[in-house]
């Protein structure tokens, strides 16, 4: 192994997470400085074991009082708290006989989950983010490392308050461990009882993809994950469907163990562990259609869903969020902005469905059951997802050249509850659909 120990003998999980730029910077230049970070599975010492949980309990603690005393003075006072006031608290803290054993860990990990709560507090004001949760000792737990707090040497990663490297598996051919110079270290263990490392790194990036002038429109949907426009359908897999009866039967299990006990936390192991699963094919489905996508064309049009508003029926919305149709689009997001692909986001208001992709006719209605139509005006019948996604793709080709929209993409900016007409004459007739 490449730094730290001997491989082990079953096959480590080791995924590639790369830092996305926020929604809507594109056009990544050659030579910028991106960060990216590298996710690999650990294997503490028992000893390390014992500090790390300590350092998790620790942050854990730092982060609920601290959101405690943030809420409580503001709901109070109306008066914010900034960070230099959450560092000094802590300064205190850790002076005190109750909570002296804060200065038994190393302090970085503390003083990045301040860092962290003062961004969360900022994006939830500026109304990017919801209001911050409490931390459980049942979720995953994490610690964030700074420069001062860890040391990579000839491969070996060795934290602060540690006396021996942590053993870890590094399988990235594209990134040598000898020369990685990563600017923060995060020390992660999952419900499952898995340990992994992530390396935050800055490096320079790549040249894009080669040019290509083709062009697809992207319709998402359930019973297909995606139609393009050229004809492709991908198939929704269902992760989540396909565990539901083994996930079903654990989580029984558990609820009939006894609070507190061993079998308790054996079956609370087997419900993260079948979770696990489920996560990891998802994400890995997920790299492979959106790297095939930003490979295959030039533009890509997509549509803007409102998938936090779509998962309030009860009746789709496991499986809305089986089809993570928000990873989808941020993974297109970064991987467009990195290959030099331009990514089109069509307004969510947009009628891609109920617009003919021949004439430009518009329905007055079109259920959600409808799956065929023929087009009162040219009498083209039309497969639903198909006809959004040629729709979608005039739409966002009409953006990027930036000249006023045919009848299929005249509305691609407009917001609202109600639509104007289209660029063509419209008339309210009934869709003849079948299937």
């Amino acid at each position: 192994m490449r730094g730290g120990g001997a491989r082990p003998r079953h096959s480590p999980i080791t995924l590639t997470m790369r830092i996305a730029a926020p929604f809507g910077r594109r056009n990544t230049r050659y030579g910028r400085d991106v960060r990216t970070a590298y996710k690999c599975r650990a294997y503490p010492t028992p000893d390390q074991v014992e500090l790390l949980n300590r350092t998790f309990g620790c942050v854990r603690l730092v982060w609920n009082k601290t959101l405690a005393g943030r809420s409580h003075r503001y709901r109070v006072k109306g008066v914010r708290t900034s960070y230099r006031e959450t560092d000094a608290a802590l300064t205190g803290w850790k002076r005190s006989e109750e909570l002296g054993f804060l200065s038994e860990v190393s302090s970085v990990p503390l003083q990045q989950t301040l860092r962290h709560q003062h961004t969360a507090f900022r994006n939830f004001f500026a109304g990017r983010a919801r209001y911050p949760r409490f931390k459980t000792r049942a979720g995953r737990q994490s610690a964030h490392y700074t420069r001062s707090a860890f040391r990579v040497r000839d491969g070996a990663l060795t934290l602060a308050r540690t006396t021996e490297p942590l053993r870890f598996v590094w399988s990235f051919d594209e990134a040598s461990l000898v020369t990685l110079d990563p600017t923060m270290v995060v020390i992660s263990r999952e419900p499952d009882g898995r340990w992994y490392v992530t390396f935050a790194v800055d490096i320079t990036a790549t040249a894009p993809l080669d040019t290509t002038t083709g062009a697809i429109g992207v319709d998402l949907g359930l019973t297909h994950l995606l139609v393009t426009s050229d004809g492709e359908r991908i198939a929704n897999p269902r992760h989540l469907a396909r565990k539901a009866r083994n996930l079903a039967r654990y989580q029984r299990r558990l609820a009939r163990c006894r609070q507190g006990s061993r079998n308790r936390r054996k079956a609370t192991l087997k419900v993260a562990r079948a979770h696990r699963k489920v996560r990891n094919a998802r994400r890995d489905f997920l790299h492979r259609t959106t790297t095939a996508l930003v490979r295959s064309a030039q533009t890509i049009a997509i549509e803007d869903l409102n998938v936090a508003g779509m998962v309030r029926s009860r009746s789709l919305a496991r499986a809305i969020s089986d089809a993570s149709w928000g990873e989808l689009r941020r993974q297109l997001e970064y991987k467009c902005d990195r290959a030099g692909r331009a990514l089109v986001v069509i307004d969510r208001w947009f009628p891609s469905s109920k617009t003919c992709s021949t004439c430009g006719w518009r329905l007055a209605d079109l259920a959600l059951s409808t799956r065929h139509w023929t087009c009162p005006g040219c009498r083209t019948r039309h497969d639903r997802d198909l006809n959004a996604a040629k729709n979608i793709l005039a739409a966002g080709l009409a953006v990027v050249r930036d000249v006023p929209g045919d009848a299929c993409g005249a509305d691609v900016r407009r917001r609202g509850s109600s639509l104007p007409l289209s660029a063509t004459k419209q008339e309210v007739r009934a869709a003849r659909h079948s299937g």
